[in-house]
């Protein structure tokens, strides 16, 4: 029997939900990686230093696929079981955080020594030149590269499927091994949700782009 169009979605929207959540977590746990590590890499401690330097180019050398597998199938062997969602997220968000740390450091290293030097004057301390007057200013640097980073990590959420974790790949695969007449449509169908998803981070960066420089202005 050959499926129809309705009779896709309603299986391809379970997955879809997996993959937001999987996406937004992700999301919020390289962001928080990414600012402390970023930060870490120019504290005036060289043991800070190092231990960040030593996390960033780590976790941007291994395969994030080796990584999911490593942190869902291997630390059980050491008596840590974490559920496929725990682990994908944990995965994801490691790889990803030491790429964003990047854009971290090098936007906060972008703005301007007089910005540095004003906030000196000014008598403020190392946190408040940080929070008040540099990182807002290195924000609105880092805000196109993190969108561009944010498209890679919601396109490499479909690595989760190869922890049996249903997202919209994993759903896709199986309306594929029930219709497989069918599989042109499916995979088109995929590409074209990605895709959707993407653009909508593209316009909702370009709009706090946007926001950000009229508020700076």
């Amino acid at each position: 029997m050959q499926p129809t169009w309705i009779a896709l979605f309603p299986l391809l929207l379970e997955g879809l939900e997996i993959t937001l959540q999987v996406a937004a977590l992700s999301a919020v746990v390289s962001l928080a990686i990414a600012v402390a590590a970023g930060l870490c890499r120019l504290s005036k401690w060289a043991v800070v230093r190092g231990a960040a330097t030593v996390y960033v180019e780590f976790f941007r050398g291994v395969s994030l696929l080796v990584l999911m597998f490593w942190i869902y199938f291997a630390l059980p062997f050491v008596g840590i079981n974490l559920p496929k969602l725990a682990a994908a997220v944990l995965a994801i968000g490691l790889n990803y955080g030491a790429y964003g740390s990047e854009i971290v450091r090098s936007s906060i290293l972008a703005v301007p020594k007089g910005q540095w030097e004003a906030a000196i004057a000014l008598n403020m301390s190392p946190m408040q030149r940080m929070w008040r007057i540099v990182f807002p200013q290195a924000f609105i640097r880092m805000l196109p590269p993190l969108g561009n980073l944010l498209i890679e990590l919601i396109k490499a959420t479909s690595l989760v499927y190869f922890i049996t974790l249903s997202d919209l790949t994993y759903q896709a695969m199986i309306l594929r091994n029930n219709f497989l007449t069918w599989t042109p449509q499916i995979f088109g169908l995929l590409l074209v949700i990605y895709f959707v998803l993407s653009c909508c981070v593209s316009l909702i960066v370009r709009f706090a782009e946007r926001r950000l420089a009229a508020w700076r202005s």
